[in-house]
């Protein structure tokens, strides 16, 4: 199995780890830490060097409660580090729902389009819209994630229900639109979304099942790093006020990784990627 890309044909028979660079002033996790265009391009190499297959550039952030960032400011943000971070010989992807940004970062040479709305945003003042901009481009990969609700507001009102049931048809009707409209379904992935509208025991029921999901025939894209749903049953067990905290839940997240990896994950996106790269050659030594 391969994830077809614009410059990349990522092969998927071993699993591959997509490293995170958040270019934001704000994210859960290391909002700040990588703003300026010189210190994301270190953490880009250095993730690079630490293992990563993939680097996954955002510009905007997605935790529960975030506001979004208009177009401009986005851009701004975005632009001048994709410029040089398709120069490291490594594919990169793109993390933004704004038709606009994706035709602008492919342009750029950007190789895959990672989009927490799966395709089903317009441009706010332009009539092209997401769907029509990966569909029309001939070789960018794509990832579809799910998410209910949407980020300021999805934590108040969680799913209901067989969470599983309804992200795997969600995911199905996505990506057969996708092959619909002409892309190959080489160039699509699919993400359950994590933390995205879920209460905890439904992100784990997510885990425990992540199996059925392969039905889709797509491969999966898994990104539990760093998420509060680890913190949560860590901090209970441990009775720990600092493992609540973002940066003290890597052991944790490579934990989750591996487990996603196991469940039949192609790859895992994580922040931790020198630990999670040595996990995963454990568990590529002993199959």
């Amino acid at each position: 199995m391969a994830w077809q890309t614009s410059r990349f044909l990522i092969d998927l028979s071993t699993p591959k780890v997509m490293g995170i660079v958040n270019i934001t002033p704000d994210s859960f996790s290391d909002g700040g830490q990588h703003q300026t265009v010189s210190a994301a391009l270190r953490h880009c190499e250095r993730l690079i060097r630490e293992g990563a297959d993939i680097l996954d550039l955002g510009g905007e952030s997605s935790r529960p409660g975030s506001s979004p960032v208009p177009l401009e400011e986005e851009l701004a943000r975005m632009l001048p580090v994709v410029r040089e971070a398709v120069k490291l010989g490594v594919p990169v992807s793109v993390d933004t729902y704004k038709p606009q940004v994706m035709r602008v970062v492919l342009d750029l040479g950007a190789d895959i389009i990672n989009d927490i709305w799966a395709l089903r945003q317009a441009g706010a003042a332009d009539p092209l819209d997401a769907f029509q901009v990966v569909a029309s481009h001939p070789s960018c990969g794509v990832c579809l994630m799910h998410m209910h609700g949407e980020p300021r507001t999805m934590q108040l009102s969680p799913m209901e229900g067989d969470v599983l049931v309804q992200v795997r048809q969600f995911l199905e009707h996505r990506a057969r639109q996708l092959r619909q409209a002409g892309v190959a379904a080489n160039r699509i992935v699919i993400d359950p979304g994590i933390g995205f509208g879920k209460t905890v025991a439904q992100n784990f029921a997510l885990l425990s099942r992540q199996r059925e999901l392969l039905v889709s025939g797509c491969p999966l894209l898994v990104g539990w790093s760093r998420k509060s749903s680890l913190a949560a049953v860590c901090g209970q067990s441990l009775g720990c006020v600092a493992a609540l905290d973002a940066k003290d839940r890597m052991v944790a997240s490579v934990t989750a990784a591996l487990l996603a990896v196991e469940r039949g994950a192609s790859i895992v996106r994580v922040h931790d990627v020198s630990e999670t790269v040595q996990a995963l050659r454990v568990l590529g030594a002993i199959r």
